[in-house]
């Protein structure tokens, strides 16, 4: 069985986001596999132990991506494909990520293509379903259970609070949600072992694209911090007294009556 995981670089969830002259700083910051692709990965790797086969991670990005590659690997993955566009595109989105995702897959005869439901920095959920499109085969989003028999598939999958049983068949891409698993931590020989495993870079000209294929339909305008909000007042006294501070702090400060 073929089973492709598209994997993305992001911040640690840890990190401090700061903002300097309108864009995100990344100096410094710690990067890793984003979480929700961490399900992906660790189910590809499951079907593939039961099924056989091997499990390709495929990641949009630049050299810098090569360590979350690697951590892929160590997990169990057995071969890794970087489509780096950082020398062709700036500031690629989800249209872009999916052109270039769809381009390498065309040719690939996946049976079984793994995401994570979101990103924990866009957040669009976006790449999965287009990539979907780009090749015309079925997807199901936000999945929490998968099993596959043959070339049938039975999935579960959350609906705002409640689940859906969803029956289909490959190929099929699916979008992975907390809850699908338990994602496994790298073991010592499993990264002693992805050092050998291989690892494809591959550029736009490879793929037959050029810049205008892939570039961005959106533009980022603006990028800001929240405004922190005002500290509470705790109100004070009889509760007469109370009562009658807080309509004077609805009617003058919080405007609302």
């Amino acid at each position: 069985m073929n089973l492709y995981v598209l994997m993305k670089r992001t911040f640690d969830t840890e990190e401090t986001i700061l903002l300097s002259d309108g864009s995100v700083q990344e100096d410094g910051a710690e990067w890793i596999i984003n979480p929700y692709d961490e399900y992906a990965i660790e189910e590809a790797i499951r079907i593939r132990d039961v099924h056989g086969g091997e499990v390709i991670v495929v990641t949009v990005g630049s050299d810098e991506a090569e360590k979350q590659l690697r951590t892929a690997l160590a997990m169990g993955a057995d071969r890794a494909i970087l489509l780096d566009i950082e020398d062709d595109i700036e500031n690629g989105d989800a249209y872009t990520t999916a052109r270039v995702l769809t381009e390498y897959l065309k040719d690939k005869k996946a049976d079984l293509i793994l995401t994570g439901n979101v990103t924990i920095d866009g957040g669009s959920g976006q790449v999965g379903p287009r990539v979907a499109e780009g090749l015309d085969i079925p997807y199901v989003t936000t999945i929490t259970e998968i099993e596959i028999d043959g070339t049938d598939a039975l999935i579960i999958r959350d609906v705002e609070g409640a689940a859906e049983k969803i029956s289909t068949t490959l190929p099929l891409l699916v979008t992975c949600q907390q809850g699908l698993n338990e994602p496994r931590y790298p073991s010592l020989p499993g990264i002693m072992k992805a050092k050998k495993k291989p690892l494809e870079k591959l550029e736009l000209d490879d793929l037959g694209l050029d810049e205008d294929d892939a570039a961005p339909k959106t533009k980022t305008l603006e990028v800001f911090l929240p405004s922190q909000k005002a500290a509470g007042h705790i109100l004070q006294g009889e509760l007469a007294g109370q009562v009658s501070e807080l309509v004077t702090l609805l009617r003058s400060e919080a405007k609302v009556i």
